[in-house]
């Protein structure tokens, strides 16, 4: 357990920290799965539209440095492709 002040307050803005990573990660891997499942459906215009939500969500995620902006760009991608498959 931590002893001194500063690492008390460091030890609750890392649990801080984490539960928001938690919740970005979440929306992040929630939004990809509303595309695939769109793409799944065959419905190309919910496909564009859960699309377009995604990519705002996973530039925030990126832009946060919770994954790695090539990452993104990849999952950004993949995502597209599958849409101009329909």
């Amino acid at each position: 357990m931590a002893n001194s002040a500063q690492a008390k307050k460091r030890a609750r803005q890392a649990e801080q920290n984490r539960q928001q990573n938690a919740s970005y990660r979440s929306m992040f891997r929630t939004s990809v799965k509303k595309v695939l499942a769109a793409v799944k459906t065959g419905d190309k215009s919910a496909a564009q539209a859960a699309y377009t939500q995604a990519v705002s969500i996973i530039d925030k995620t990126a832009g946060k440095g919770l994954i790695h902006q090539n990452k993104a760009d990849r999952h950004k991608s993949r995502l597209n492709a599958r849409i101009r498959a329909l």
